[in-house]
Order: C-alpha cells, then sequence, then structure tokens
C-alpha cells in the first residue's frame, strides 16, 4: 500500500502538533512546579528575604529557560499579593508570621522546644541553630514558620525575653592561654569559654560555680567567669555543693537570721500556757524515722468515760517563735522548704529552732497547734476542736519500734497503740471508697560511708506505722482546710492557703488508657470512675512486670499539687478542702495556715487575696526546685553507686522511650541508665511515640514501656549524671 504525498504532509503537520501540547504541557508542569518550589522556600522562612539568583538556585533553575520560568513565577507572585518585593530588589513572604511566647525546653544538642503553656497549642519544635542563643529555661518570643517537625509546628526564637538565670555549675577543662567549662546540667548543650584572668585559680577538672560575662552571638560560646571553686569532680563534697549551687541552694545562714535565732527565749512561761489548753497530762508520744532530728508532729490519745476516743494532732508552733516581718521570717519565707539530699538536709529554719525549741522532744514541754478529735469506734468525727495546746511528749517511737509494737501487741502503749492502728484502717478504708488514688511508688535510700561513697541501695518500705501517721496527718489537714471554707462571713469566703490538686486531664488519661490496654488492662475514663479504674488497677498489677512502668506513667497523667487561695479540691486524695497544716518546721506553706487559722479563731477579717496568691505561686516553685534538687543528689549517688558495680549482665525494665534513646530502670539496684539508639548496632530504629516504642526498620524488633531486658553497664559519667547501658550482644547488620 503506497501513501499519497499529501497524506505525509498532514502527519508532519500532526507531529508538530502533538510536539507543542507536549512542550506546552511540560512548561506548564515546569511552572507549576517552580510556583510551589518558591512559594515553599519564601512561606518556609518568613521574615527572611531572598534574591532573584537565591531563588532561581535553590528552586533548582539550571538552565536560561528555567531561569525565565522563575522569573514569570515571581511576576505571578507579586501580581496575587502572595511575596513582595523590598527597595534591594529581594523578595519575601507577604504572608504575616505568627510570633508566640515560649519556656525553652532544650532536649537534647539536635533540637528543643518552645513550651507555650497556651491550652490548645501545641509545643512549638526549635532546630538548635534557630535558638538564637537561647539556652534551657530561658523565656522567648518564636517566630512560627509554616511547616513541622516531628507532628509539632516549626519555629524559631526571634528574642531572649528573660534569662531564666546567670549562674551555673560545671566541670573545668584547662588550656595553657585559656579554659571551657562543661556544664553540668545536661539540658544545657554548649561549652562556657573562659579568659585566663577570669580562671581565678582553677584547676583542670575542678568543679565551679561560675557567671556568664557575654551571651552568645551566632555559633559563638558563651563566656564566663569563675565565681567559686567547690572542688574536685568526683568527690562527694564538691558534687554536693555543685548540686546545691546548681539549684541555687543556700549553704549557710546569714549572720542576722542566726543572730535573731539565737535571741528568741526558750522559757517555757506560765503566763503563755495559761493560754493554751493542757494536754501535759495526756498520753502523748511522735513516730519518726530512726534518724530524725526534727519532730513536728505528735500524737495524743485519751479514752472517754462515754466510750469515744479524743485524739489530739499536735504540731509544733513555729509561729509561736517566728513573727512576722522578722529576718527570720523572711528567711524562712525565701526559702519556703527544707531540701532533703541524699547525705544532708539544707534547712528552712535554724537549728535552734528546728532540732531545739520546735521539735517535740520526749520528756519536754512544748508550745504546739493542734487539731483534736472526738473520734467513735468506726472513726466517725463526733466533734472537732482547733487552737494553741501545750503538750509533754511521753515516748519517742521509731516507725521500726512503732511496727514492733502494732504486730506483736505487745510493748509500751500497745493497747494505745492498737486502738489507733484500727481507727487509722478505717480513715484510709473511707479515703478510698470516697476515690482516693492508691499510688505507692517505689523509693530507695542509700547506706553511705563516712566520706559520703554509697555501699547500698536500700528500698524504702512502707508499713502500718508510717500509714498510721500519715492518716491522722491527712486528718488534720482536710479537717482545717474545711473548718476555714466553711466559715461564713458577709463579705464571702476567707481567704486561706489551700493545697490543690486537679482532675487530670482527659487526654492523658486516654493516652495512658490505651498503653495499659497493651498489658491487658482496662481503665475507665469517665471523670467519676477515673480514680476507682485506677485503684484496681494498682491492684491488678502488684508484682507484675509492668507494675513500675505502669504507675510511672499513671502519676505523669495526673496534675501537679500545688498551693493557691482557691479552694478547688484535692483529687489525689479524694478531699473537698485540703491544706498542709502538720509540717512549719519544713514548709512555710503550714506556717501561713497557723498564721491564718489563728487569725480567724480571734475573728479576724478575711486577708488580701492576692497577696497570699503571691505567695502560694512562690512556694509552688520552691517545692518544685526542692524536688529537683533531691532528684539530681540521688541520681549523682545512682550513677555514684553504679560507676562501682560488678561487670555483669543486669536485668532491666523499659521505663521510657524517645527519639534518641531507651531508659531503663535496672531491677537490682533501681538505679536507671540509657541505651542510646545510635549504640544499637543490629538495626536502625525508628520512634514511634504514640504506642511509647522503637521499631527495627530491617527486622520490626521492638523495644517498649515496660518490657524485661538485660543490660550491661557501658559507662558512667557523673558530672552528667548519666548511666550508659548496652543490651547483651547483637549482631550487626
Amino acid at each position: 500500500m503506497f501513501t499519497k504525498a499529501g497524506d505525509g504532509h498532514n502527519l508532519l503537520i500532526m507531529s508538530k502538533k502533538k510536539f507543542k501540547e507536549k512542550k506546552s504541557r511540560k512548561e506548564k508542569e515546569q511552572k507549576s512546579s517552580f510556583y510551589k518550589s518558591v512559594v515553599k522556600l519564601l512561606n518556609e522562612a518568613p521574615g527572611k528575604a531572598f534574591d532573584f539568583k537565591q531563588i532561581a538556585r535553590k528552586t533548582g533553575a539550571k538552565n536560561k529557560f528555567a531561569v525565565n520560568e522563575v522569573s514569570d513565577v515571581l511576576e505571578s507572585l507579586l501580581d496575587e499579593g502572595t511575596i513582595r518585593q523590598l527597595s534591594n530588589g529581594s523578595f519575601t513572604t507577604a504572608q504575616k508570621s505568627k510570633t508566640l511566647t515560649g519556656i525553652i525546653d532544650h532536649v537534647n544538642p539536635r533540637f528543643a522546644y518552645a513550651v507555650t503553656g497556651t491550652e490548645g497549642v501545641k509545643d512549638i519544635y526549635i532546630h538548635t541553630r534557630d535558638l538564637n542563643g537561647a539556652i534551657h529555661g530561658d523565656k522567648v518570643a518564636v517566630e512560627v514558620l509554616h511547616k513541622k517537625s516531628n507532628g509539632h509546628t516549626e519555629g524559631r526564637v526571634t528574642e531572649i525575653l528573660e534569662r531564666t538565670r546567670n549562674r551555673f555549675v560545671g566541670r573545668v577543662e584547662l588550656s595553657k592561654n585559656y579554659a571551657f567549662i562543661i556544664p553540668d546540667f545536661k539540658k544545657i548543650h554548649t561549652d562556657f569559654f573562659v579568659y585566663p584572668e577570669n580562671i581565678r585559680g582553677a584547676k583542670h577538672n575542678d568543679k565551679v560555680l561560675f557567671e556568664v560575662t557575654r551571651w552568645p552571638e551566632g555559633d559563638k560560646n558563651p563566656e564566663a567567669k569563675i565565681i567559686e571553686i567547690l572542688g574536685k569532680a568526683g568527690e562527694n563534697e564538691a558534687e554536693i555543693h555543685s548540686i546545691m549551687a546548681e539549684f541555687n541552694l543556700p549553704f549557710c545562714f546569714p549572720d542576722n537570721v542566726l543572730r535573731e535565732s539565737e535571741k528568741i527565749s526558750e522559757e517555757i512561761l506560765k503566763e503563755e500556757i495559761n493560754k493554751r489548753r493542757d494536754f501535759r497530762d495526756v498520753l502523748t508520744f511522735t513516730i519518726d524515722p530512726e534518724d530524725a532530728k526534727d519532730f513536728d508532729d505528735a500524737i495524743s490519745f485519751k479514752k472517754l468515760e462515754n466510750g469515744n476516743y479524743e485524739i489530739g494532732v499536735h504540731i509544733a508552733d513555729v509561729t509561736h517563735y517566728v513573727k512576722s516581718g522578722t529576718v527570720l521570717d523572711d528567711d524562712a519565707y525565701d526559702r519556703a522548704t527544707s531540701v532533703y539530699l541524699v547525705d544532708r538536709t539544707v534547712p528552712m529554719l535554724p537549728e535552734k529552732l528546728s532540732n531545739g525549741l520546735c521539735s517535740l522532744r520526749p520528756n519536754e514541754d512544748k508550745f504546739t497547734f493542734a487539731a483534736v478529735f472526738e473520734m467513735d469506734n468506726r472513726a466517725r468525727i463526733i466533734n472537732e476542736w482547733f487552737g494553741r495546746t501545750v503538750i509533754h511528749s511521753d515516748h519517742r517511737f521509731t516507725y521500726e519500734q512503732a511496727q514492733e509494737v502494732i504486730e506483736t501487741g505487745s510493748g509500751k502503749f500497745a493497747g494505745e497503740m492498737k486502738t489507733l492502728n484500727s481507727l487509722a484502717l478505717l480513715l484510709r478504708k473511707e479515703r478510698f471508697a470516697k476515690g482516693a488514688v492508691n499510688f505507692e511508688t517505689a523509693e530507695v535510700k542509700f547506706k553511705l560511708d563516712a566520706k559520703g561513697k554509697p555501699l547500698a541501695v536500700i528500698p524504702k518500705i512502707r508499713k502500718d506505722a508510717h500509714k498510721l501517721i500519715e492518716d491522722f496527718m491527712l486528718l488534720a489537714n482536710r479537717a482545717v482546710a474545711t473548718y476555714i471554707y466553711k466559715m461564713k462571713k458577709s463579705e464571702g469566703k476567707n481567704t486561706f492557703v489551700y493545697r490543690i490538686h486537679e482532675s487530670p486531664d482527659p487526654e492523658k488519661v486516654r493516652d495512658f488508657s490505651l498503653f495499659a490496654k497493651q498489658f491487658g488492662h482496662k481503665i475507665n475514663t469517665e471523670d467519676h470512675n477515673i480514680s476507682k479504674s485506677l485503684n484496681k488497677l494498682m491492684d491488678e498489677i502488684e508484682g507484675k512486670p509492668e507494675q513500675n512502668v505502669l504507675q510511672s506513667l499513671a502519676v505523669r497523667a495526673m496534675a501537679k499539687a500545688k498551693y493557691t487561695t482557691d479552694p478547688k479540691g484535692h483529687f489525689g486524695l479524694a478531699f473537698d478542702h485540703y491544706t498542709h497544716f502538720t509540717s512549719p518546721i519544713r514548709r512555710y506553706p503550714d506556717m501561713m495556715v497557723h498564721r491564718l487559722l489563728q487569725h480567724y479563731l480571734d475573728g479576724g477579717k478575711s486577708v488580701d487575696k492576692s497577696e497570699y496568691e503571691e505567695k502560694c505561686i512562690h512556694s509552688s516553685e520552691r517545692e518544685k526546685r526542692a524536688a529537683d534538687a533531691e532528684r539530681a543528689s540521688i541520681k549523682y549517688k545512682q550513677v555514684e553507686f553504679m560507676s562501682l558495680a560488678d561487670d555483669k549482665m543486669y536485668e532491666g525494665i523499659i521505663t521510657g522511650v524517645t527519639d534518641f534513646g531507651i531508659f531503663i530502670e535496672i531491677v537490682e539496684t533501681k538505679c536507671e541508665g540509657m541505651v542510646r539508639l545510635a549504640d544499637m548496632k543490629d538495626d536502625f530504629y525508628e520512634y514511634d511515640e504514640r504506642n511509647y516504642r522503637v521499631i527495627g526498620r530491617r527486622r520490626n524488633k521492638i523495644y517498649r514501656l515496660g518490657d524485661a531486658v538485660q543490660v550491661r553497664i557501658k559507662k558512667t559519667d557523673i558530672d552528667r549524671r548519666t548511666i550508659d547501658l548496652t543490651f547483651e550482644q547483637q549482631e550487626e547488620w
């Protein structure tokens, strides 16, 4: 078959037409691609401008045609108003970026989060390079970028609004003409440069307190000067002093505070006794730890003629000695709490008060503030009374001695102890029946030698003697709060200091419920059933491998208790009203409660709410500082203890999973360390945040919270208070 000449010409025309259509389609696709690339480039850097060459290069325009297309795209975007051109000819997005305020949480060397504290707003993810010199704890302004990382909106710091602190603790690395200080705090991921004139005689490997003299610009190190040499790294005194300095804890009492405390009279005046209810002839005793030096609570017991019991909870009357407006009171307020480190106490009050005047030692008359209850044999409150008392403690029990009396039914005051324990059990049963949450988290203490070296880790075991005292202290705290709350005044409720614990965040409870379900446990997430369901879970997991993990996660799902003037109730204890009345030697809020209670008992008017709310906030912040310092000292001793431990395989439980490592608690010692994902050579592991696990990409091996594992100590770092672990030998791939 022959083709006519005209047919060939028509085919050529059709071929050219298709070529033009294909070329036009390709140009449109390419133009669309450049359009998206340019928009993406400018939107991801709001506030930043690029010239034409930069835009062409960053969007991949490699030939003349592509460069022309980028030019056309820019013209289109300018016409649309999507971008704008600056006076120097560069281009930037017309979209205004959003700015938020947050506190920096520098998670690891690669990135940080800005915690906004705004309900419904997720924390902002920030690359370390975009921190603009901010460090952990700083208050910053964050520009929100139009992209996401790790499921969080990304941002960058534009301004440091408030530095969290200017003094830190670290270890000196000395060179010939300068020094660097490696900070102890593991959330500060930069070293500090020190000029020779600011080294002040510090030697290599000394622990020092230092102050920042110049904050960094760009990628430079911050500069510092040494304030105080604390000792050699690794030595107990140096390490404990560094923890105290790190958390800005006071090393001693100021001279004027000590002088004022020494002037306080120790005399028990008859005139003062006559103002008080006298319990010196009523059986009274204390129950405290064996090594306790201050005894701030005592129990009095008397059987009444009607068959009921009169039980007094007598608390050291600290405010009788420490008056408002004195330097002693100002210092106590600033400290707000005693701090219990592994080898020492940083007290709120000088020794003359804490271990002397206010300590309810046996066989001495002491001034106290009391909550006195008439109770029947079913632990029902028939009457209650609050006010100042004078006591004479008949005996000092240790917890171990009291426990022996309870268990054997014999010994000093055995009958009274048995009755008190029976009443405490009834109070406890009632509390749990009303929805109190039964969290019994594992705690440890260290046996130390004379130089502070840890010889053993000993678990703290709570028995009936501990719970007996706790139950009556809880009763007194609740009764005082309820009494003040119910006082009627024409101007409204009396301002008071409450200890509140709000209901947990429903989302956190749901997440915890989904995780517990993986172990076969069900949790009812309805508001009125959460506590009951949690208690059922605690009973179910007792003694099981997942016990510690689920208890720990349950605690994390709860809100944090705090001080406030708002009577919102206490979820964990299932109390409508609760306060802290029972430990004024070691807690300033208890001193505030004593003063306010007496003020209202005397018929005083309601005090300034805003003033006391400010004091509550301060006390809550100091409480957190104390808890963080206590944890740091425990972690230091754990690391030191494990640095001396045998090189062997240990049984462990996975207690935490992150995108950089797996946290593991060693069963034998209760010490926690981490296996870094970078050290796991058998596979590449990816983090599954929602399910608290990591999964091997190649072999699908899973490590999740609660798993039992075997680990070996790889490295201990006392400076950073970290323990690096490795899993048993894994085959590399």
